[in-house]
């Protein structure tokens, strides 16, 4: 799917705003390591760069997505005068692995933290991580992890592992969600944990968007929602444990969970949000679904993003 089949669903004057942002497609290569079986990896980025911007943007997609659906979200914050960078994530989009069976989501953590040290290495300007679905608890983690965030902004964050309500909401079915200790244990056997399967098998793609012709697009869309996904990598996203909020060591969070949202319940990510130590502010999207599209959410949400980019720039 190209980015202007996401466009189309962003309502006016986003939509042709968006559509004017032209994207670059970059490559970034995380070189293979001992404890890594995936190997190299060779991430394909997209951004719109900006030298004389006061502020980056690093987005982040969910299970099911890529650096094109999220575009859309890049392209407004690029309208606003940001950096912008957005990674297709191993088994999605155009990023190539050598062995997709054996990623797990650990890799996903592991290869965004040495992104986010590889794009502030030099460069002073706060970065921000704008984590969308699963992207959410994403951001929130490598923030904690390296230190080097100023901000993380969350659409969603799901403690998959620690949660059951969260475990019930991403998958499925019910019966898929009491599957997953079983799930994990076959993680650990080398052939089982290869095994692929179409995403939609184990995930609600027709909750993406209040718009049936959104989730459409998402669920056919070979580079995201259409493709497959391992059982390693789906077990291991299960079973990972996220920093607990007690204990988070990042920076202030935004969680901006679309108020409408039928995938995944807006009170499984503000509780979790109010649990954490650092500044944590929560805003729900009115009108939104998951794909947070509709209005006014998305004023909404472009009014938060302006208000806490002023006041990073503002901050000694």
């Amino acid at each position: 799917m190209s980015i202007e089949s996401y466009y189309r669903f962003l309502p006016e004057p986003w939509r042709s705003d968006a559509a004017g942002i032209a994207a670059e497609s970059t490559w970034w290569v995380w070189p293979s390591s001992a404890g890594r079986p995936c190997g190299q990896v060779d991430v394909h980025v997209r951004r719109a760069r900006r030298d004389a911007a006061p502020l980056r943007v690093l987005v982040l997609h969910g299970g099911g997505g890529h650096s094109g659906l999220v575009w859309p979200l890049g392209a407004i914050l690029a309208k606003e005068g940001y950096e912008v960078l957005a990674p297709d994530l191993p088994q999605y989009g155009l990023t190539r692995v050598p062995d997709p069976g054996r990623v797990h989501y650990e890799d996903w953590v592991d290869l965004v933290s040495d992104l986010v040290i590889t794009e502030t290495e030099g460069d002073p300007r706060p970065l921000v991580v704008l984590g969308a679905s699963l992207g959410g608890m994403l951001a929130y983690e490598v923030a904690d992890r390296t230190g080097r965030v100023a901000a993380v902004v969350a659409t969603c964050l799901l403690d998959l592992a620690g949660d059951p309500d969260a475990r019930r909401a991403v998958a499925r079915t019910p019966a898929l969600a009491r599957l997953i200790p079983l799930m994990s244990a076959a993680s650990r056997v080398g052939a089982l944990a290869r095994v692929r399967f179409p995403i939609r098998w184990v995930a609600p793609m027709s909750a993406m968007s209040l718009d049936p012709a959104l989730s459409k697009v998402c669920a056919d869309d070979p580079l995201g929602g259409g493709s497959s996904v391992s059982l390693g990598f789906l077990a291991d996203l299960m079973t990972h444990h996220p920093p607990r909020p007690e204990r988070y060591r990042g920076p202030r969070v935004l969680l901006v969970h679309p108020a409408s949202d039928t995938w995944t319940p807006p009170e499984v990510s503000v509780r979790f949000a109010r649990r954490i130590v650092a500044p944590t502010e929560i805003r729900l999207l009115s009108g939104c679904g998951h794909f947070p599209v509709e209005q006014p959410g998305v004023d909404e949400l472009a009014d938060r993003l302006r208000a806490l980019a002023a006041d990073l720039v503002e901050s000694p």
